[in-house]
């Protein structure tokens, strides 16, 4: 059976340091900045699919999930990425059409989303959240669930999706306020545009610009993926006191003209 240890290992041994340094500045880990000590191997994303991909090979005994954790704990932004993408597939294999009530998948999936959120704190830069939430929070929204969150959760009772959604944007933490925004680009994409809605109002005024970006981004989303009238809407209400970028954002599909106009507000 493959373990953390080896996969760890195996990523340490591809360390590339030049594209190492290009990493660092790019996801801008210096003093100050949103992803301030942020260490990397200097591995592309191709690569860690291709190590996640192996991790998952039945022929030698597929990563548990238990092993999850030692990755998501690791000091390496690629190895974090590589646990996370690890729940996103194991989270996909259990949320096909066949499975969305089977008693077993929903137990499953409960359980990826349970550890998804007990070490959201180590998805700590945007790539993080957005290679990883929509394909598991984002689509647990829209599944079946148990999830029963522990007696001190402030999350419990009432509709538990929506409070632990809340919980995240209410956080003081800017990534899992990020996964709060993020994850309705799944909702959206099956035709849903009521978290989208609810959660850009909530992070209008934000003052990061990491999350105009965000908001604008899954507003414009919606809008193609569901209604553009709605996204009109909500621009009608809201387009004056928007940040610039993230209405730049959220108006990026729409005609020229018509970009001209609402930027006017």
């Amino acid at each position: 059976m493959i373990t953390a240890k080896e996969i760890i290992a195996y990523m340490e041994s591809l360390r590339n340091e030049e594209q190492r340094r290009i990493l660092m500045r790019f996801f801008k880990t210096g003093p100050g900045e949103y992803g301030e000590g942020d260490e990397f191997l200097g591995l592309k994303v191709p690569q860690t699919r291709e190590v996640v991909k192996a991790s998952l090979n039945i022929e030698h005994g597929p990563l548990t999930i238990e092993e999850v954790p030692e990755m998501l704990m690791n000091r390496w932004h690629e190895v974090r990425l590589c646990g996370l993408l690890v729940l996103v597939a194991k989270f996909e294999k259990l949320a096909t059409k066949r499975l969305e009530n089977d008693e077993a998948a929903i137990k499953g999936r409960d359980e990826i989303l349970t550890m998804y959120l007990k070490y959201a704190e180590r998805a700590n830069n945007w790539d993080l959240v957005d290679l990883s939430v929509h394909k598991i929070l984002g689509h647990w929204l829209l599944l079946p669930t148990n999830f029963s969150p522990l007696p001190t959760s402030p999350h419990r009772g009432g509709d538990v999706k929506r409070q632990v959604l809340d919980e995240l944007a209410q956080s003081d933490n800017l990534w899992k306020q990020r996964m709060s925004m993020v994850c309705t680009w799944k909702t959206s994409q099956m035709g849903d545009p009521s978290w989208c809605l609810r959660y850009a109002e909530i992070h209008l005024h934000h003052p990061q610009d990491l999350m105009h970006k965000a908001v604008g981004w899954m507003l414009r989303e919606m809008g193609k993926r569901c209604s553009m009238d709605l996204l009109r809407d909500f621009l009608r209400q809201h387009a004056h006191e928007m940040p610039r970028t993230m209405l730049r954002y959220a108006i990026e599909k729409m005609p020229e003209a018509e970009r001209k106009e609402w930027m006017k507000l």
